[in-house]
């Protein structure tokens, strides 16, 4: 799954494949599903009583993890375009980096690589 997102008005690709918990092991050493577990347990999710929308917002600040979530936004980059810098040299690059607007999509795009398309067989 990918999606555009603009951070600091620039448009970043980011990219969720099967491939990516693998990638952000391999580039940083940790468990990415226990790091994203960590992100999550500083989201909630809320309902928008106008339009019906259900979005994510971050309700504990201090239970979110800024590496973490750096770190995973630079691995669906990098997914998205393997000819990016390293991870310090890439948020450089950026003056600005919304974590409101970025965190929730993100979330999406890994949580949406994770689920199943199949219905399941059990009843």
């Amino acid at each position: 799954m990918e999606k555009i997102l603009y951070i600091d008005g620039k448009p970043v690709k980011l990219k969720s494949t099967g491939a990516f918990m693998l990638r952000y092991k391999q580039q940083f050493h940790r468990d990415a599903l226990k790091d994203l577990y960590k992100l999550q347990e500083a989201v909630e999710e809320e309902t928008n009583e106008e339009t019906g929308e259900t979005v994510q917002i971050i309700k504990d600040i201090e239970a979110l993890n800024l590496e973490i979530f750096f770190d995973m936004i630079w691995t669906l980059a990098k997914t998205a375009n393997p000819q990016i810098p390293p991870a310090m040299e890439w948020l450089d690059t950026f003056d600005e980096f919304p974590l409101e607007e970025i965190l929730p999509e993100a979330l999406k795009l890994i949580m949406a690589s994770m689920g199943s398309t199949v219905e399941s067989k059990k009843k």
